[in-house]
């Protein structure tokens, strides 16, 4: 078992690929990315983890020694695992990937693929596995309610934009913790290569989004650490 030392904040991956070339490119990538990465070799391995400790993602090779990623897949949902499941394949036809996603796989992704690819699609499942677990944020008198795309101050509506709300909900979840504005780019904006910088669009949201969610007597909860970013949180930074 291999794994990293990024903060237990990180999303934790476990990417299940007997390849070793591809397996370290994969975790060192990921793990550049902000990511918690667990490597395990064979089918066997695989499933003992996944069932043996908490991820937020499985990327799961589909052609594995000893135990077919299918059949690992289908036993991981008979045992109602409910961890999202990126499956990984050298096979591209649509019985295959009808396969996959039949055994439970919540995205397929063809050899060889593309990196910034891999990444939006672990980026998606991630936020999608995360958002599941919790629907209902809030932090002082801030409530949003995820489902619904509603957002209370003090029992008092706050209208926002989609991207309003997509950039909220993103600092709340990270609530106490400082968010930088590459990590805006990358997930609200999902900006997988910055050619142009998104720093002035992403302090202009964040204005507008100030002056709605920190109007009136309360506490201001949106504060900028100048030259560093954003954090959510009562009282001071």
């Amino acid at each position: 078992m291999n794994g990293s030392t990024e903060a237990a904040s990180s999303p934790r991956l476990l990417v299940v690929e007997d390849e070793p070339k591809v397996a370290r490119a994969l975790r060192e990538g990921l793990q550049a990315e902000g990511y918690t990465v667990t490597l395990a070799a064979t089918g066997e391995e695989g499933y003992f983890l996944a069932t043996s400790e908490p991820f937020d993602l499985l990327v799961l090779d589909r052609m594995l020694p000893g135990r077919d990623g299918l059949d690992i897949l289908g036993t991981l949902r008979r045992k109602g695992l409910l961890t999202p499941v990126l499956m990984l394949t050298a096979r591209d036809t649509v019985n295959d990937r009808v396969a996959g996603l039949d055994a439970g796989a919540d995205d397929y992704l063809v050899k060889p693929f593309a990196f910034p690819e891999l990444l939006a699609r672990i980026r998606a499942l991630v936020r999608r596995g995360r958002g599941d677990q919790l629907l209902r944020l809030s932090v002082a008198d801030l409530v949003i309610d995820v489902p619904a795309r509603a957002v209370a101050r003090a029992g008092r509506t706050v209208d926002l934009t989609a991207r309003e709300f997509e950039l909220l909900e993103y600092l709340v979840r990270h609530k106490g913790t400082l968010v930088s504005r590459e990590m805006l780019a990358r997930d609200v904006w999902e900006e997988t290569e910055r050619g142009t910088p998104l720093d002035n669009v992403i302090d202009v949201h964040i204005g507008r989004l100030r002056r709605k969610v920190d109007q009136g007597p309360g506490a201001r909860l949106i504060h900028t650490l100048r030259g560093v970013g954003f954090v959510v949180r009562e009282g001071e930074p």
